[in-house]
């Protein structure tokens, strides 16, 4: 390829020859845009000390534009996220079923940036509300970028991208007064919802704990659509893409995420990056449920159907490679808020199916990149630019920053030696044939919207079913339309009888009085969070309350035996600094009690020391650390004279460990010590973390 015809940055010799004689400390002293070092940033040129500023002050003109104009369109969804660079590894050639170069090499580490988010929200709502997630991955290959834009559920509310605008019209703000904000409990989303079965299936989902993960380190991903693979040979498999957090898969509870909110609403987006910063990385396995072409029409609903599953003992999760993000941004709007994914964003060996949202998605993204991002060079931005080569014949346009030399655009031609060309292995589409009559009308085989939503259902826990119903008294309660709320229960009397009997009664809807739909009893163990990953404390974070008095030796055992084994320990009192321990040594406070709360924490821990014990058990925040702890299900512990302390807080009556019994007892996930050998406390406290919640304790006669 001619060199004239490749798009060009300066050389390094370039760039030499640039900084001949450019004082060594430019990098830090004050300039204007156009590289013109600027005397005073304080003070506007005026004509004397009260006249008024002079338009000639171009510094003062050009701060100012600038301020005016840094603000771009947010995005109309998934607005509100965070992100992280890393990469991504394969584990053995998938050339059988893809010739995707980055899926075929195990040697090789792709690097990848992922967004996280919320859906419905604007840039300023807050972390934990109840709302589908966004989980997409860039991948920077060596054949360009590949984008993997999911979700962290598997389905998606309609089956046509046709119906996009209106879904997020119903589950925005209303349009008469703005409210609510990052929130679905309103009439029109549930209006909606009630006219449109096929979003039910992923209601289902949404009114389920997976709306409100732990953090995204553990939250599922899944790109959604069927997929499909392509080989060397032009062999096509259907695919459906799989994220794993290593972790697990974790959720808040209602009453926390809502506290969250106001104490901490980036809560989520914060302890991605305080991860990373530990150097705790996150860490997620790519799986595929692979799918022959002739397979096709094996199954009792469409693989086009994007409001469906493939349920995992129908088709097992094939694990192919691992993600880790290991790298913050350096500067969140140039990285994370311009990151433009595109569903169309393929390399060879990767391609579409005729799945009618995807197909919508393969339009939409692009076409609000152009707004967004002012134009169609938004590629060339530095998060966006691919690792390989980009040779083309496009040209001009807002923020163009390619130089492009010679004198020809166009192809073909001969004037430029032909380039760029047509290269070897070029990205082509699987053959497939297609026909048919010019239509606007939904396949059959799309129009069963229940039977799944059962299936989701039945497989849940008694603790996730109760979670769920509890969602739909919540939303559907603050429906004010009482025929939004009649219309809901009908649909989900064909769900599942009992389940609509119960929010009936909940929103004051007359029950359902026969059962509309039997239900089939089939269920699908790996739908549920009770049967994910319960054997880590990697990355779980303990609040130790403490005063004046404590024990100090009894909290840094804890502290060293947990951080050994992944858990960050942090010492909370009632005022910041240092505390003196019982044995006169001073032990350093983390933060002030007053500037958290419980809601943060997965577990909180009382420490030993009679005076900070009785300290403790006179102060009303650190009653409210324990009963919050316990009513939301997370561990709660206490070491000798601190055990008083939770004898002190408004719990329901436990076994608590006395003078005379063993190192540690559990009742209900709350493990007191008061003798015998410490680490036999930490094992049976760190047993209980792993578990995240103790999710059959009593919890209803707890104070909110």
């Amino acid at each position: 390829m001619s060199e004239a015809f490749r798009d060009r940055e300066p050389s390094g010799d370039d760039k030499d020859r640039q900084l001949d004689g450019v004082r060594e400390d430019s990098a830090n002293a004050l300039t204007t845009e156009t590289g013109v070092r600027v005397e005073d940033t304080d003070n506007s040129l005026s004509a004397g000390e009260r006249g008024p500023t002079l338009m000639e002050d171009f510094h003062f003109r050009e701060k100012m534009t600038h301020f005016d104009h840094e603000r771009i369109p947010e995005r109309v969804v998934h607005a509100r996220g965070a992100g992280a660079y890393g990469y991504f590894q394969v584990y053995e050639s998938l050339a059988r079923y893809t010739r995707a170069d980055f899926l075929t090499d195990p040697g090789l580490r792709t690097p990848v940036f992922v967004r996280f988010s919320t859906v419905a929200g604007s840039r300023g709502s807050a972390d934990t509300v109840r709302d589908v997630r966004g989980f997409a991955t860039k991948f920077y290959t060596r054949e360009g970028n590949y984008d993997l834009v999911g979700n962290n559920m598997p389905v998606f509310f309609i089956q046509d991208g046709i119906k996009f605008p209106d879904f997020v019209h119903a589950v925005k703000p209303e349009p008469d007064n703005e409210i609510p904000q990052a929130q679905s409990a309103h009439d029109t989303l549930w209006d909606f919802v009630g006219l449109q079965p096929e979003t039910l299936h992923m209601m289902m989902w949404l009114m389920s704990d997976r709306a409100i993960p732990r953090s995204y380190r553990m939250m599922q991903g899944f790109g959604v659509h069927t997929f499909r693979l392509v080989n060397e040979r032009g062999e096509g498999t259907l695919v459906k893409f799989h994220w794993k957090p290593l972790l697990g898969t974790h959720s808040l509870v209602w009453d926390e995420t809502q506290k969250i909110g106001g104490k901490d609403p980036d809560f989520n987006r914060r302890d991605l990056w305080d991860s990373i910063e530990r150097g705790q990385y996150p860490e997620y396995e790519l799986g595929m449920q692979l799918v022959p072409e002739s397979d096709e029409h094996a199954f009792d609903f469409d693989l086009l159907d994007p409001t469906k599953i493939i349920p995992e003992e129908t088709v097992p999760v094939t694990p192919v490679g691992k993600m880790v993000l290991d790298r913050n941004p350096d500067n969140f709007f140039a990285e994370t808020e311009q990151i433009a994914f595109h569903t169309a964003n393929v390399v060879p060996g990767i391609d579409f199916t005729n799945d009618p949202l995807l197909q919508a998605r393969n339009f939409s993204y692009l076409d609000t990149q152009l707004i967004r991002l002012g134009g169609p060079n938004f590629q060339q931005l530095p998060v966006n630019r691919p690792v390989a080569d980009v040779s083309n014949n496009q040209r001009d346009g807002y923020g163009q920053h390619r130089v492009h030399r010679g004198r020809t655009s166009y192809f073909p031609n001969s004037l430029g030696s032909g380039c760029p060309y047509l290269g070897e292995a070029p990205y082509s589409h699987y053959a497939e044939r297609v026909d048919g009559d010019k239509i606007r009308k939904r396949s059959e085989s799309f129009k069963e919207h229940y039977s799944q939503a059962t299936l989701f259902l039945n497989s849940l826990a008694g603790w996730e079913r109760a979670h769920l119903t509890s969602a739909f008294q919540f939303e559907l309660g603050k429906c004010e339309t009482m025929a939004v709320r009649e219309r809901v229960v009908e649909h989900l009397n064909r769900i599942d009888h009992t389940l609509a009997a119960e929010v009936a009664r909940g929103i004051g809807v007359a029950p359902p009085a026969t059962e509309e739909v039997a239900n089939h009893g089939r269920s699908s163990p790996a739908l549920s969070q009770a049967n994910s990953v319960t054997d880590t404390i990697y990355s779980r974070q303990v609040a130790v309350l403490a005063d004046e008095g404590v024990n100090a030796a009894e909290v840094l055992r804890l502290r060293e035996a947990l951080a050994a084994q992944g858990a960050l320990v942090e010492v909370l009192a009632p005022h910041d600094g240092q505390l003196r321990a019982v044995d006169g040594q001073m032990l350093a406070v983390d933060r002030a009690m007053h500037t958290v709360a419980s809601v943060v924490y997965d577990a909180v821990v009382v420490a030993g020391g009679a005076d900070s014990a009785a300290a403790l058990a006179e102060y009303g925040l650190a009653l409210n650390f324990v009963a919050e702890a316990f009513k939301h299900a997370k561990p709660v512990a206490a070491t000798h004279e601190g055990v008083g302390v939770l004898e002190a807080a408004p719990l329901p009556h436990l076994r608590m460990a006395g003078d005379g019994d063993p190192a540690a007892v559990v009742d209900q996930g709350v493990v007191t010590h008061r003798g015998g050998d410490p680490a036999e406390f930490h094992t049976a406290f760190a047993r209980v973390l792993a578990g995240h919640r103790v999710w059959d304790r009593d919890t209803a006669r707890v104070p909110a």
